[in-house]
């Protein structure tokens, strides 16, 4: 097993203002329960984290409030990547690195579908390169349902091959078993992660990292076991179930405001939709059923 294993990574959601400004003061007490619940780090301005909606000045005071907490950035924090332009992902990657963090959650360009793999290796090419001796820590995010992008195991040897210890692994979102099974056989020098929870136990036992999920938001305790040693939890994949019944970033911050008491938690950036208290209530309901029937049993 790889010794910087990532192990489990929340997602972090990130609070917002009903301004659309970042609540930074929640934004901290929120990091700092998950890791003392279980999760071994946290990735910010992921999809769960609204993180396509977050400009820079916003990135900049969020890094600036969790470093200021006491949150160790570069053993803890990874940081979510999203843009259409060469120059927006290097200027991100840029003051998330120089913030001191682990390393980056770097997604494909997300507006130009379909292309190769020769097109995408331009792409991270120039950005790393502009990026210079900076670039490190970088796992690609291969969630082509959000992106309409491949990153395949192909281009991801090909870039670890041309930029030594800038690639770190990959964190697969895209669902396909057969095509995580791939990555752990053919990748075994890079660090694997999945974002479903529900193929989570089996990718650790096959040699997967670990998970960067938005389920750790909620149920860190639940998870710690599966990310860390492949252990089946039935719990976790019933979650699961019962979140994807809604839009899964609204329902995750519903959870947060159930669990936290506190209604502001459910407030998205435009042009998201919060979940309405009774959904809200009533998946917190559903979720704490299933906990407590599992325990019974």
């Amino acid at each position: 097993m790889k010794q910087d294993r990532i192990g489990l990574n929340c997602a972090l959601s990130t609070p917002f203002r009903e301004d659309g400004a970042i609540d930074l003061v929640r934004l901290v007490a929120h990091a700092a329960w998950v890791m003392d619940n279980g999760c071994d780090g946290i990735t910010v301005f992921g999809t769960t984290g609204e993180g396509a909606s977050v400009g820079l000045p916003g990135r900049h005071q969020a890094l600036a409030a969790l470093s200021t907490a006491g949150v160790d950035l570069g053993r803890k924090v990874f940081c979510g990547i999203s843009a259409a332009a060469i120059e927006d992902v290097v200027d991100q990657s840029r003051l998330a690195l120089e913030a001191g963090c682990r390393g980056l959650l770097l997604a494909p360009p997300f507006y130009f579908g379909g292309v190769g793999d020769d097109a995408l290796f331009t792409f991270f090419a120039r950005v790393f390169d502009k990026l210079g001796p900076l670039a490190r820590g970088v796992l690609l995010y291969h969630i082509p349902g959000m992106t309409r992008v491949h990153i395949s195991v192909e281009l991801t040897r090909r870039l670890s091959e041309a930029y030594p210890g800038v690639i770190l692994g990959v964190k697969d979102s895209h669902g396909d078993w057969a095509a995580t099974e791939r990555r752990l056989n053919e990748l075994k020098h890079l660090q694997i992660l999945v974002g479903d929870e529900r193929q989570l136990a089996r990718a650790v036992r096959h040699g997967g990292s670990g998970s960067i999920c938005g389920l750790a938001n909620f149920a860190p305790d639940l998870l710690r076991p599966v990310a860390r040693d492949g252990v089946d939890e039935p719990r976790v994949n019933r979650m699961v179930e019962a979140i994807l019944a809604h839009s899964f970033m609204s329902a995750v911050k519903a959870l947060i405001a159930e669990r936290t008491g506190d209604a502001a938690w459910r407030v998205m950036r435009a042009p998201l939709e919060p979940m309405d208290e009774a959904r809200s209530k009533a998946l917190y309901a559903a979720l704490t059923a299933i906990r407590a029937e599992a325990k019974a049993a």
